[in-house]
């Protein structure tokens, strides 16, 4: 698919620069994955709607800052709703010494990145991930 959709839905505020230009780079992880995206939804939410979330689809009972849900149909492009906590966003930048840009370029391209297959259950998995997020900000900055 040549030119897939991807939108930001804000039920909460957090600054997103550079829209147009993330939504090319995020194509790029896709295409460099070889994964074929239709359509991808970005939801900033807050700590509580997540948490709905968490509890009603996942089961979980715990603050969360990203769920990714892959609603493809098998053998199709991908089609996905990605939902981020803007408060964990925001707690993250804080605890992590990041700017909140940088946090939440972090998880905008974490959730890509699971589409495109990768995990983060196994501390393996984990190292994998980070390092693939690091390079994704890394390329960004230079991404015209």
């Amino acid at each position: 698919m040549n030119n897939p959709t991807i939108q930001y839905n804000f039920l909460e505020s957090i600054s997103l620069a550079d829209r147009n230009r993330l939504r090319r780079f995020i194509s790029t992880i896709f295409k460099k994955q070889r994964k074929p995206l239709a359509e991808l939804q970005y939801i900033f939410c807050s700590d509580s709607y997540l948490l709905n979330i968490n509890r009603q689809f996942l089961h979980h009972d715990y603050y969360t800052d990203i769920i990714t849900f892959d609603l493809s149909e098998k053998g199709q492009p991908i089609t996905a709703e990605i939902y981020i906590s803007v408060d964990r966003v925001r707690d993250n930048a804080r605890n992590f010494d990041s700017s909140l840009r940088k946090e939440l370029h972090r998880v905008i391209f974490h959730g890509a990145l699971h589409l495109c297959g990768f995990k983060d259950k196994t501390p393996n998995d984990e190292r994998e991930m980070r390092k693939l997020e690091e390079e994704c900000l890394l390329l960004f900055e230079r991404f015209k």
